[in-house]
């Protein structure tokens, strides 16, 4: 369970927050890519980027001159991830929502310097976009190592909110002749586009099939 603070407690909606491991791992281990929210020469900015989750920590890589991981290390930062599931449309345009799973963190950043943590971060970068990637391409050297900057954020104080379900429409308004229901949003993947004359490798005809 991560541990609930001010800034993890879910004022709006609690009935959609989740703190425990399992749901928290499960939204991170599903997305691709997180906003890091960061203080930058006294102003607050935002990015997207790729990240990886080993363990309890979620890593993040770029250059050694990338403003944002400088900006984290050592300092509070916030990390988000967003799913999105569906489009809820409800009788009333009051009640449009959206059906989804998010986490939050924060947390401060810690420069990772052991080769080995570095590494393994890199390697898991690689396969949290495509699984099975990392065992199917050459490495970083040691030159790209040394070039490349990894962060880690623990994610000691961490929350999730989820919203499933049809449209939540007032009493009065379940007899209005609207249609009302849900919209899925679903990823859809390939086909591959080759670069090779070397035949699809079986864990990409498995992620064409996701």
């Amino acid at each position: 369970m991560a541990a609930t603070t001010d800034r993890t407690t879910l004022r709006r909606l609690p009935d959609r927050g989740a703190h425990d491991r399992e749901t928290i791992h499960a939204i991170l281990d599903a997305g691709l890519v997180c906003h890091v929210g960061f203080v930058h020469d006294g102003r607050p900015a935002i990015i997207p980027t790729g990240y990886a989750r080993v363990g309890e920590h979620l890593y993040l890589h770029g250059s050694r001159k990338n403003r944002a991981l400088l900006a984290t290390i050592g300092a509070e930062c916030c990390l988000e991830v967003t799913l999105l599931d569906g489009i809820v449309l409800a009788r009333s345009a009051f009640h449009h929502s959206f059906n989804y799973r998010s986490a939050v963190i924060y947390g401060k950043g810690e420069e990772v310097t052991e080769t080995e943590e570095k590494e393994r971060a890199l390697e898991r970068f690689v396969d949290q976009v495509t699984p099975g990637r990392a065992a199917d391409c050459r490495l970083p050297s040691e030159k790209e190592l040394r070039a490349t900057l990894v962060v880690k954020v623990p994610l000691d104080e961490a929350s999730a909110k989820i919203r499933s379900g049809p449209p939540k429409d007032d009493a009065e308004d379940m007899e209005l002749p609207h249609w009302a229901g849900v919209m899925p949003v679903r990823d859809a993947w390939g086909p591959a586009e080759p670069d090779t004359e070397i035949p699809l490798p079986e864990y990409l005809k498995e992620f064409e099939r996701r």
